[in-house]
């Protein structure tokens, strides 16, 4: 029977202390969050890990005894997958910015004697800046290494079943322990990290799939109180919005106790961990809002994990780029869908991405 290998994709994380300003300048040398020519990039990279670094490793990753837990749970993911899907399946993780990444990986999945690969991103919505970045570095290290196995690619899943009802279990545990607490008036925040609007204008379509993912959700609930947020802005651009901070700011003033979910992630870091759990919780508190929760993120969830299982199954020989179901989910205007975009070869995962999309993810994981 064929070995089949299924490669998680991830953002990656620092594992110590000593590895957050390395992993920082991995962050912006990457062309999507830096557009500058190579020399610039690499001075621009170095003095912004420079500085960032120390503040990270003090107060984000500080609250996390100097290193990123990200790995270790999408590690526990991947056994979860594994075990899901039983023999004759092997799942690795990949990391873009930080070990293991994608020459190691490749190196493990040919040294194992995969005959088929299923890639798997463990981001939900499809963006430039996450996926398809990290496909174009995927590919690059299969050419290098010499390696070549029929491939294909599950670009995006939004609304799998699996996911929007994990989710909604995730949420509602929290929404029973803020009535518990006596809290009547309940306000759901969707909070996804968020993007540059140029970014979105260029076609991307994220912030589309980030509010139906929302939508699928609260239905699920049956919930009319909820709002979308982005979290994580930096620098001088122009980002898409709401921000956390002015959903919090709006539900403090309308006297909301608040559930924050972050539906863009599928496992604990530190944006979830620190950003959300700590850091929005204390300006929650200082704007006077009773009921703060944080609802915790799919992780392992059977459910979750039995939704990613029968994707790979589904997906599995057909040598291409699809979203969940094969068609693509995006409306028309979204040039930059994977699957319609001219920069995507149709017939080979392998012929990769031609070009890169600018910015992105600024926080690290």
């Amino acid at each position: 029977m064929k070995k089949k290998a299924v490669v998680l994709f991830n953002l990656g994380g620092p594992d110590s202390k000593a590895a957050i300003r390395p992993f920082l300048m991995n962050f912006f040398m990457d062309p999507n969050i830096i557009r500058l020519p190579i020399p610039l990039r690499c001075i621009v990279a170095w003095l912004i890990a420079r500085k960032r670094s120390k503040r990270e490793a003090n107060d984000s990753y500080g609250e996390l005894g100097g290193r990123s837990p990200l790995l270790e749970n999408s590690q526990a993911q991947a056994r979860a997958l594994e075990a899901a899907l039983g023999e004759n399946y092997k799942v690795f993780v990949c990391m873009r910015y930080w070990h293991p990444m994608s020459a190691q990986v490749v190196r493990e999945v040919r040294d194992w004697g995969a005959d088929e690969i299923v890639l798997l991103p463990l981001y939900p919505q499809f963006s430039t800046t996450t996926t398809w970045s990290s496909l174009g570095v995927w590919n690059k290290a299969m050419a290098e290494a010499g390696f070549a196995r029929p491939t294909s690619m599950i670009c995006c899943y939004p609304f799998n079943a699996g996911f929007v009802q994990a989710s909604a279990e995730n949420i509602a545990q929290q929404v029973h322990a803020a009535q518990a607490q006596g809290h009547r008036d309940i306000r759901v925040l969707f909070s996804a990290h968020g993007l540059p609007q140029s970014v979105i204008k260029d076609g991307d379509p994220y912030q589309w799939q980030c509010e139906e993912t929302a939508k699928r959700i609260a239905d699920k609930l049956q919930i009319s109180d909820w709002s979308i947020c982005y979290q994580s802005r930096v620098g001088p651009q122009k980002w898409i919005g709401p921000s956390t901070e002015e959903e919090i700011e709006r539900a403090a003033s309308e006297g909301k106790a608040v559930i924050i979910y972050p539906h863009a992630f599928t496992q604990e870091h530190v944006e979830t961990l620190v950003e959300l759990d700590i850091e929005y919780r204390h300006k929650a508190e200082a704007l006077g809002i009773k009921g703060y929760y944080v609802a915790r993120t799919v992780g392992t969830h059977p459910v979750f994990i039995d939704g990613l299982k029968h994707m790979v199954l589904a997906h599995q020989g057909r040598g291409d780029i699809a979203a969940e179901g094969g068609a693509s989910l995006c409306p028309t205007d979204f040039r930059r869908c994977c699957m319609r975009s001219a920069l995507v070869s149709s017939s080979s995962v392998g012929a990769g991405l031609k070009d890169q999309t600018p910015t992105p993810m600024t926080r690290a994981a």
